[in-house]
């Protein structure tokens, strides 16, 4: 049940506690059953362009929700996969369809701590945004890389949270205007969400691709996932995403070091990722 403020109003949720919320956490799952947001016709393909093969990877999932991204590359040949979220609700939804060489882990992202040199990817699925703590994330991540593994993750577009508060859409004589306003600051949002005033974290694009870098990674990749024409005819709903990017992905990988040379990637078909190709498209 969330919390109210003095004036009655609902108390804004953290990302760490949002999806333990039983009356949101309904609200999602009906979303996510419908196949009605935007992960498996625009975040889940662009995640997957960017992401490399993962065959005999050991890989860590950050904010991995019901599993369904682990199992997938799991299924795809890596070699483990440490899946974790805060959610207890959405692990319990998790381990109710296991796979051999996944394992759920409940910890905070901000918190978590791992092995130096211990995995050769990490991927996150809409998560990022949820983080206060942005660089002190991807500092730990470079840290868990072993030389030349891989970062890949997905977020809100910085223009979807830079207006403070975020209100979405505004209307605009007979049509309707994306507002972006408040772009440098760069502070915590509050946006009314399936019902729950939820906090994210805006971040210029700067700020996300400069503090990859100054985690030590390379930057490989960067998509800003539209619907293509093909996927409209099902959802038309996608169109308002054709006006401006919802969603960011990034991919980056850790120097393999002096005198080690870092393979090119492949692509393997029938295999979960592709080539990384700098700029990716849609």
């Amino acid at each position: 049940m969330l919390a109210l403020e003095p004036g009655g109003r609902p108390e804004p949720v953290t990302g760490r506690d949002l999806y333990d919320d039983p009356g949101f956490f309904a609200r999602y799952q009906q979303l996510r059953d419908a196949a009605a947001g935007l992960n498996e016709a625009l975040e889940q393909p662009s995640l997957a362009r960017l992401l490399p093969s993962v065959t005999d990877l050991d890989v860590v999932e950050l904010g991995c929700g019901a599993g369904a991204l682990a199992r997938r590359l799991a299924r795809a040949g890596a070699r483990s996969v440490l899946a974790v979220d805060a959610a207890a609700r959405m692990l319990r939804r998790a381990v109710a369809r296991p796979h051999p060489r996944v394992r759920y882990l409940r910890a905070d992202i901000e918190t978590l701590d791992l092995p130096d040199g211990g995995t050769d990817l990490v991927v996150s699925s809409l998560a990022m945004h949820y983080v206060a703590d942005y660089q002190g994330v991807l500092a730990r991540v470079s840290r868990w890389l072993r030389p030349g593994g891989y970062l890949v993750f997905s977020c809100e577009h910085p223009i979807c949270t830079a207006r403070d508060p975020m209100t979405g859409w505004l209307p605009l004589g007979e049509g309707s205007i994306w507002p972006v306003d408040h772009y440098d600051r760069e502070t915590a949002r509050v946006q009314n969400w399936l019902g729950t005033p939820v906090v994210k974290h805006h971040r210029r694009l700067s700020t996300l691709v400069g503090g990859v870098l100054a985690a030590g990674l390379d930057l490989t990749g960067l998509d800003e996932p539209q619907p293509v024409p093909g996927t409209l005819v099902g959802r038309p709903d996608l169109e308002q995403h054709c006006r401006r990017p919802p969603l960011l992905v990034i991919a980056a990988r850790k120097p393999a070091g002096l005198g080690v040379p870092v393979p090119a990637l492949r692509r393997r078909p029938g295999r979960m990722g592709r080539r990384p190709a700098g700029t990716g498209g849609t």
